[in-house]
């Protein structure tokens, strides 16, 4: 079974090469070849330990171009290149996903919701396990809705929650209801929030995410093609929210954290609001804002990388 997700502040004892480390299902090891489709990659087509066993930190968020920037960005901030270098894309022959490496860096871009996310997180942990990595952090990155935040803060996630506020991801396997903690690693969150002091560039809390698999009626938007409820049931509705330590809105954090606790993975979701919905639905502010806001979350997981990079 998988050890829980693990504290990247504790020194912890490394896997030995010969055991898969990250995945849990004794089925892998009697499969000839392991096709990751959705990445294009194979256990046999490609030598996965030569080409990713030196990962440490594997970064994910929404959108390809994001990833792409992120790498970029690294790239400059780690000095192993410019910050216009044109990182090849290691998965440019599918259009499901696509990942750059850079140094010890990996991102990958996971899509939008949790399905997406899901299918990704299984291929990267396999990838994970084939290359023979072993003491990796992940992040998540993205942008999300506020809740009684002020638009450009900075959340990092203490505990996922789903939609009736209770700390867990919920998954059917053939018709029976799987639940798995979304408690992320603490030490990390705590962390990460030094770092973002140490910055001092922005705001960041330390709070809990509401994770929806809608983006419009399951966050109790006004604004989606339908809508069978009242202005007061939302706000009635992101309240209990507040009550219940929620500061944002997203749509991935839950499978993610969920399958960081079972992979052992320490990881950590680190999401700047582009809205207040206490205040309304949707986005207000100007391209230029818009574009420093969503820098805030790669700035925040660059400084940490880089200070762990540095320390080596």
């Amino acid at each position: 079974m998988a050890c829980c997700n693990q504290d990247p502040c504790k020194k912890q004892e490394t896997t030995s090469q010969e055991t898969c480390c990250y995945v849990s299902n004794p089925y892998l090891a009697t499969m000839k070849e392991d096709v990751l489709y959705h990445f294009d990659l194979g256990s046999k087509t490609h030598d996965l330990p030569a080409m990713f066993g030196d990962i440490k930190f594997v970064c994910t968020g929404g959108s390809s171009w994001r990833m792409k920037s992120f790498a970029q960005y690294m790239n400059a901030l780690l000095e192993l290149g410019c910050a216009t270098a044109d990182i090849p894309d290691i998965c440019a022959h599918t259009d499901r996903f696509s990942m750059y490496k850079v140094g010890p860096v990996l991102a990958v871009s996971h899509g939008m919701g949790i399905p997406s996310i899901s299918i990704m997180l299984n291929e990267l942990l396999k990838l994970l396990c084939h290359a023979k990595c072993t003491d990796v952090t992940a992040f998540r990155m993205g942008t999300s809705g506020g809740i009684g935040v002020q638009p450009g803060t900075v959340v990092v996630t203490r505990v996922a929650m789903d939609a009736c506020f209770c700390p867990h991801f919920e998954q059917n396997v053939m018709g029976k209801i799987m639940s798995y903690s979304t408690l992320l690693n603490e030490c990390l969150a705590q962390e990460m929030v030094k770092c973002s002091k140490e910055i001092n560039k922005f705001n960041t809390v330390l709070g809990n995410t509401l994770c929806t698999s809608d983006f419009y009626e399951g966050q109790a938007r006004l604004d989606g093609a339908f809508c069978h409820y009242t202005a007061e049931d939302k706000m009635n509705y992101l309240h209990c929210a507040i009550e219940s330590g929620i500061r944002n809105i997203e749509m991935e954090s839950a499978v993610f954290a969920a399958m960081c606790n079972r992979s052992g993975l320490p990881g950590a979701v680190i999401c700047v609001t582009l809205v207040d919905r206490l205040q309304g639905d949707q986005i207000g502010i100007s391209h230029e804002v818009l574009k420093e806001y969503q820098e805030r979350p790669q700035m925040l997981i660059g400084y940490y990388i880089k200070k762990r990079f540095c320390n080596k």
